[in-house]
């Protein structure tokens, strides 16, 4: 069974991680999995759903697998961790988690590392490896301490706890909660998503993660920049045409 399914509805990508009997834990290769499959994305990919198969979105890295490296190769399994995270912030695209069930350490940090945090009503977040003797290492720290603030952060790489869906939107960490199927509820939303301006939706994306920990000042020059970018795009002619024309815009990315 292949470790990562990968399903196309339209401009729309859903990647399901398929290990279910290891409760999706995250391994060099699914790493490996998810990092090619962002990569290779087509041209016309506008959304990206990533799940878990079966009772866990992702459940942890795999302990099995991470039990006797060493200090050297620890930090190198992180770093691959991180990167891939990098690369899904920084893409194109918007990538969407579908978390149907347990994200809980690298789980979590890999929602974390979503544009967007859908959670279903059974799913579970949190960082629990101290429970293991180790931290985080997929940049959960650090991610979760620029969403919901320090004191939540310490609390929850401190104590371990694993919170629900709702707790997890109330502080920050997921964006809402979905009824029914998550991942058909967020297929739905990278739907929606597909039919924006794809160029404004990068500039967004790259306004926001480029400038999350800048000044104020520095930020808001970095998005009067990339706003006056968008005059230069076809899209936003178009955009703009369609809204006083009455019309439902046909954006092409140029």
């Amino acid at each position: 069974m292949s470790v990562i399914q990968h399903t196309v509805d339209g401009s729309v990508h859903l990647l399901t991680i398929s290990r279910p009997k290891a409760m999706n834990a995250l391994n060099a290769d699914v790493i490996n999995g998810l990092d090619e499959a962002i990569t290779n994305m087509p041209p016309d990919a506008r959304a990206v759903v990533i799940t878990g198969e079966g009772k866990a979105f992702v459940a942890g890295a795999d302990i099995s697998a991470m039990r006797d490296l060493s200090p050297l190769e620890a930090e190198a399994f992180a770093k691959k961790g991180q990167d891939l995270v990098a690369k899904m912030s920084a893409a194109p695209f918007v990538v969407i988690a579908a978390v149907n069930g347990f994200a809980l350490g690298g789980g979590c940090e890999l929602a974390m590392g979503c544009d967007i945090v859908l959670a279903g009503e059974r799913a579970k977040f949190g960082q629990p490896e101290v429970n293991l003797g180790v931290i985080p290492g997929f940049g959960g720290t650090q991610r979760l301490l620029r969403r919901v603030g320090m004191a939540v952060a310490l609390d929850l790489c401190l104590t371990g706890r694993i919170i629900s869906a709702q707790e997890a939107v109330d502080m920050g960490l997921a964006s809402r909660v979905l009824e029914g199927d998550v991942v058909a509820g967020a297929m739905a939303v990278g739907q929606e998503i597909a039919t924006k301006g794809p160029i404004a939706i990068h500039l967004a994306k790259r306004a926001i993660h480029e400038n999350a920990m800048s000044g104020l000042d520095s930020a808001l020059a970095a998005e009067r920049t990339l706003f006056g970018l968008c005059f230069a795009t076809s899209d936003q002619t178009e955009g703009m045409d369609a809204f006083l024309n009455r019309r439902k815009a046909d954006f092409t990315g140029k």
